[in-house]
């Protein structure tokens, strides 16, 4: 079968799946014949009539699907390339098939730098054999402009060697959608920034009506006025979470990155966390690299380039949702790492995630439904401005969990080896310095 044709839009993949199996089932039988089995005329007649149709229907969806489709082989060369393909990117699909898929679809991110080739979501889908989700990148037409898209990258696997033999990508213009984005972000980013002045100013007020040298009141007074208090500063916080999203969906979000070590930093603000968990009766354990940190131990050294006061906000905001969920036993930070990746794990024991909302998490104002966080409250914006945070800087946050037995969440960072952070951190110091004008 030959797998170079054009394709349907994006409704296309069910033809194209259809086609795919088709060719496989045929593809043994036929093997299977030239071995000295016979082939069956009934199955050979279904495969035949399954092609013909999923060749008709791709003709009649053409017309009606805007995605654009590509399936790119292990060979890394373009096999399908559907119209809507072609009117987004510039490129006819008889000129687009046989090509290199980076020739084709070549893609920035939003600096206007071009990803590099292993992080590729096609080059990282055929390597992994796993779906590769991307909606952060443009790409680049034939005549230079750049396009923001939504892409996929599922692969199409051998179920006998269980490894990809092909990918299809899936990828739309999100033009539109980045603009209303972009007018949301704005709109939140100013009136969250308004609200701020008269905020402070209550809180302030309240402050100064709860301190004795400056007024008296009655004890009752005083619960209510220091309930309001609390709730205005929990506004006040909500509007600084709002202003921080708004930058950070946009790329607005101030980052001042150096060379850090990790170890350092997260021990840091482990031992700032110590006292929320011990009034809770908790108990807060901090490792590096799986050895218990104590005199007796050199520890390694887990170089980062990270803005250190971007990363404590994380840090913060991940350790102490661990200790306000976590009713009982312990909450344990863990840094480790090999010679390319630093992992940090916060683990706890409190009552777990459901699995349905664990993909969830890290989207923006989205908060587990249950009784716990309804009683502990929060903006739902904590876990979606860490994880913009962590891919500042080429990193990954995510979380597993199991009911009843607690959670774990994983922050990795690429490393610096120690000779590279060293040589940073003398070239760091060199520029801070003042210029001897003697």
């Amino acid at each position: 079968m030959n797998t170079a044709y054009i394709l349907a839009g994006g409704g296309g993949i069910a033809v194209l799946v259809m086609i795919t199996v088709a060719a496989i089932w045929m593809h043994r039988a036929y093997r299977s014949a030239s071995s000295g089995e016979e082939l069956s005329k009934e199955g050979k007649a279904v495969s035949e009539q399954i092609l013909k149709s999923a060749h008709l229907s791709s003709d009649f969806i053409l017309e009606t699907i805007e995605d654009g489709v590509v399936m790119v082989g292990h060979d890394n060369v373009i096999h399908a390339f559907n119209q809507a393909a072609s009117n987004l990117t510039g490129w006819p699909a008889e000129e687009a098939l046989g090509l290199d898929f980076k020739s084709v679809l070549p893609l920035v991110n939003e600096r206007g730098e071009q990803y590099p080739a292993e992080h590729h979501p096609f080059t990282q889908a055929l390597s992994t054999g796993t779906a590769v989700r991307d909606n952060k990148g443009m790409v680049v037409t034939r005549r230079g402009k750049q396009i923001p898209i939504s892409l996929i990258v599922s692969p199409v696997t051998d179920p006998k060697k269980k490894v990809p033999v092909s990918v299809v990508g899936v990828f739309r213009d999100i033009t539109k959608e980045k603009a209303e984005e972009s007018q949301r972000s704005e709109f939140i980013s100013t009136a969250s920034h308004e609200m701020r002045t008269p905020i402070a100013a209550i809180e302030g007020y309240l402050a100064l009506t709860l301190n004795d040298e400056v007024s008296k009141i009655d004890d009752r007074a005083r619960k209510y006025l220091e309930k309001a208090h609390l709730s205005t500063k929990q506004l006040s916080q909500l509007f600084q979470d709002l202003l921080t999203s708004s930058k950070a969906e946009d790329g607005r979000l101030t980052s001042y990155p150096s060379v850090v070590e990790i170890g350092e930093l997260v021990g840091q603000v482990t031992d700032a966390a110590r006292f929320n968990a011990e009034a809770k009766g908790l108990t807060l354990q901090f490792t590096v690299s799986n050895e218990e940190t104590a005199a007796r131990v050199v520890r390694p050294l887990f170089y980062a380039f990270v803005d250190p006061n971007r990363m404590r906000e994380v840090l913060q905001n991940i350790i102490d949702n661990a200790i306000k969920y976590t009713l009982a036993g312990e909450v344990k930070v863990v840094v480790t790492g090999d010679s390319t990746v630093i992992q940090i794990q916060i683990q706890d024991t409190g009552p777990g995630i459901p699995a349905e909302d664990i993909i969830h998490l890290f989207q923006k104002f989205y908060r587990v439904d249950n009784s716990m966080t309804r009683s502990v409250g929060g903006t739902g914006l904590g876990l979606f401005i860490s994880r913009k945070i962590v891919e500042l800087y080429d990193g990954r946050i995510w979380a597993e969990s199991q009911l009843d037995k607690g959670s774990t969440f994983f922050i990795n960072l690429p490393r610096l080896g120690t000779d590279k952070a060293l040589e940073m951190q003398k070239q760091e110091a060199a520029q801070a310095s003042p210029l001897d004008v003697s």
